[in-house]
């Protein structure tokens, strides 16, 4: 089986160093950029890169601009790293189809962890995997969402939610399962991350995203009417 490729963008040498050990003694090939522009010459020339290590702050092109780019050709996996913890970036970084969001310093564990989580989700689903109801039909193997039978574009994370959701119909969901179970990880962040994600899902759905209604104080619940 062919080994999985991984590309880190750092402007640190150090931090990669530290991210490409942590990630080969897993089995992954790691690829390394130190700039934006280094890192989109490798992402168009290697179509086999599986996920994308990004770091925010870079000279010549910053993690911002490459996220961009890539969206703008791909839905590669793309996890962030950022010096700065601040909510807006982490905003910013979901607006644009950022699939994790991580703040330095980090544990090098927790980072392979979430790589793997993402990887198993985007790699490992079944051939013949379909779920419908109220007109939405997900395709878990070929990774679409049908409406009323027009295709729809959903960031990585929006499709697990989406999927989630239509898994658990009927059951209220609170925002700590959500994100135990969606994310994979026990997270301790804020439940904001859900809600940005929610809110742009129903935006995406149009008249279907009234399916996922908000159970105040809790979280949410996926309920098709009739």
């Amino acid at each position: 089986m062919e080994k999985t490729k991984i590309l880190v963008v750092d402007d640190e040498s150090r931090m990669r160093k530290l991210v490409k050990d942590f990630l080969s003694r897993e089995g992954f090939v790691v690829l390394e950029a130190g700039d934006g522009m280094e890192a989109m010459d490798i992402f168009y020339k290697d179509k086999e890169i599986a996920l994308v290590i990004l770091d925010v702050m870079m000279p010549k092109m910053d993690g911002w601009q490459v996220c961009r780019e890539i969206r703008a050709h791909s839905k590669v996996p793309i996890i962030m790293l950022t010096a700065r913890s601040e909510e807006r970036d982490e905003l910013q970084g979901f607006e644009l189809g950022v699939d994790e969001y991580i703040s330095k310093p980090f544990s090098p564990k927790i980072l392979v962890a979430r790589v793997e989580a993402i990887l198993r989700r985007t790699q490992g689903t079944d051939n013949e995997d379909t779920m419908a109801a109220g007109g939405i039909v997900v395709d878990k193997a070929a990774h679409t969402v049908e409406i009323d039978g027009a295709p729809i574009d959903l960031s990585f994370k929006e499709f697990e939610l989406l999927t989630y959701f239509m898994e658990n119909q009927g059951i209220a969901l609170s925002r700590e399962k959500i994100l135990n179970n969606v994310w994979n990880y026990d997270y301790f962040g804020d439940a904001r991350t859900i809600d940005t994600h929610v809110k742009k899902l129903r935006s995406k759905l149009g008249v279907k995203g009234e399916y996922i209604k908000t159970i105040w104080g809790m979280g949410y619940k996926f309920e098709v009417e009739g």
